[in-house]
């Protein structure tokens, strides 16, 4: 006799529409920017955030490419973001200090 399996939905979109793992404060494309930086395989992943399953580590990664376009979009946004955060800081005293020892141009 068959059995059915229920895959139970790991990744939950807030109301932005951006994709969270479920049970988790972790966004999928916080996985994914180390995934994509650095080529972690999933196994790399599961050291860098214990408190994930190997499942939801791989869930994450299913949506990324099941929603590739929007998710690229999302991680262009966040990236323009920072952009901006860091241009309106301007220079850090750390930064000063390092440039008037020469360490830095």
């Amino acid at each position: 006799m068959p059995t059915t399996t229920t895959l139970k939905t790991r990744i939950w979109l807030d109301d932005e529409g951006r994709a969270w793992i479920d049970d988790t404060k972790v966004r999928v494309t916080e996985v994914v920017l180390d995934k994509l930086a650095y080529g972690s395989s999933p196994e790399e992943l599961h050291e860098q955030y214990p408190h994930l399953s190997l499942a939801q580590i791989y869930a994450a990664l299913s949506y990324y490419y099941d929603h590739k376009e929007e998710m690229d979009a999302e991680i262009a946004r966040q990236l323009e973001k920072v952009d901006r955060m860091r241009a309106q800081a301007g220079e850090t005293p750390f930064e000063k200090h390092i440039r008037a020892l020469g360490l830095r141009p």
